[in-house]
């Protein structure tokens, strides 16, 4: 059956009829291509054949009345007027069942050097989003193996949530804790522009066997070009359609978004768009607006995508245009803070910065209780911590300041237990963790 499902994908992509330009002009990173007006459209493939035998792949961007300006996949070195252009189709990608538990590129060619056999449809790169009228809503609670994310940032079904964070705070590892515990029928992993070196560490170390047994891995390593990074995260997503549209609950997680924006900032400046938004092109909000869209419940509540997005925020910088971009248009977002890594907290989470949208709806009046009572101990603690780590708050001042510092260390210390009792069980360690006692004395850790 596998075999007959190969050749139908092989039939699917035959072309009875091949048609080539010439390239006719080089400027800069761009290529001109005459002879294919007729046929060619934004976003199509170009392969182009140089005069000693290498090809090199290119996207259209541009088209004139009597050219097609295309960008190649690579340095332009090797290429000369009159070299030979032929046209494809806009590339999509052809996912398949058998893709679970490999590593492969944003072409759909495998990295772990086992074959792989696409599947019967190709999916367009650029699929639109499902009907909002006939969207599902926000499923059930999903146990994330980790308290902060069973009780105070609660993830549903279906639930888009941003994890915003520096270089260095650990979210790698909170990506991998995620992919190895949270529940879903298959995960989705899209790692854009990451080192070369961390994908082996990555899969190995830190998704491990038990997590990549459930797993796709789609990679763009931070040397390859800009039109490879930035379809990255839109083959992820095809990826987790597939699956979605099988009925499915699929976990997708894109590391990083920023990595994505700032590769399809390279082809836009090339195309000819002014840099406006801090240096960003104004296609860049539509482009993320549009990847997050399209993750979410599916059409009729038949399967959901529930979409993590890490975005890379320098200085902690919130309002720096690709995390106010994706920050507006997610179902809750989630704040790593390089102060509470240098601690020695994991995850460093800065609760009191992060929301999830799925609140209060998705928690009982109790648990919905307990939330907003350790959030008042964490904000009173946090407003007067200042004060208490230079030994000028006095006791009995405050006696909500008094109950949050006796609360404090075993609060900060449930933010980065791992449960392995469910919701329930998260939930019951949360109100231990409220009536805990503690000495009194002020200057707390």
């Amino acid at each position: 059956m596998e075999i007959l499902e190969e050749l139908r994908a092989q039939v699917a992509q035959l072309r009875p009829v091949r048609v080539y330009g010439r390239i006719n002009r080089i400027d800069g990173q761009l290529v001109s291509v005459e002879g294919l007006t007729d046929t060619a459209r934004i976003g199509d493939w170009l392969e182009i054949t140089t005069r000693e035998g290498q090809r090199v792949g290119a996207e259209i961007l541009r088209l004139t009345a009597t050219e097609a300006q295309a960008l190649p996949d690579g340095p332009c070195d090797g290429l000369a007027i009159g070299d030979r252009a032929e046209h494809l189709a806009a590339r999509g990608i052809a996912p398949d069942d058998s893709w679970i538990g490999r590593v492969i590129d944003p072409y759909g060619r495998p990295l772990d050097g086992r074959p792989l056999i696409p599947g019967a449809r190709r999916r367009p790169l650029d699929a639109p989003a499902p009907e909002p009228a006939r969207r599902g809503r926000l499923g059930a609670r999903l146990d994330t193996g980790m308290a902060v994310f069973n009780t105070l940032l609660p993830v549903v079904r279906g639930q888009r949530i941003g994890l915003f964070a520096g270089s260095g705070v650990g979210k790698s590892m909170l990506l991998g804790r995620f992919a190895r515990a949270m529940q879903a029928d298959v995960v989705v992993i899209a790692l854009i522009g990451e080192r070369g070196r961390e994908l082996r560490e990555f899969i190995e170390d830190v998704l491990g066997p038990e997590g990549l047994a459930r797993a796709v891995v789609v990679t763009a390593t931070s040397d390859q070009p800009p039109l490879t990074r930035r379809r990255c995260a839109q083959a992820a997503m095809c990826v987790a359609e597939h699956f979605r549209d099988q009925g499915k609950h699929v976990l997708l997680l894109a590391d990083s978004i920023t990595r994505m924006a700032e590769a399809h900032r390279e082809v836009a400046l090339a195309a000819g768009e002014e840099a406006s938004l801090r240096g960003y092109p104004p296609t860049v909000a539509h482009r993320i607006m549009a990847l997050a869209e399209r993750a979410g419940p599916g059409r009729d509540d038949v399967g959901a995508i529930t979409a993590v997005f890490t975005v890379l925020v320098a200085g902690s910088d919130m309002e720096e245009p690709v995390a106010d971009i994706l920050r507006g248009v997610l179902d809750g977002h989630v704040v790593m803070d390089r102060s509470i890594a240098e601690r020695g907290r994991f995850p460093a989470i800065d609760v009191l910065r992060s929301v999830s949208r799925a609140l209060p709806h998705c928690a009982t009046p109790e648990e919905n209780a307990r939330i907003s009572e350790a959030r008042r101990y964490l904000g009173a603690y946090d407003r007067a911590e200042m004060m208490i780590q230079a030994g000028l708050y006095e006791a009995g001042s405050d006696p909500l300041v008094d109950r949050a510092i006796q609360l404090w260390p075993a609060l900060d210390a449930f933010v980065g237990e791992d449960t392995a009792h469910g919701i329930k069980g998260a939930f019951a360690r949360l109100a231990q963790s409220l009536e805990a006692r503690a000495p009194t004395q002020p200057g707390g850790v």
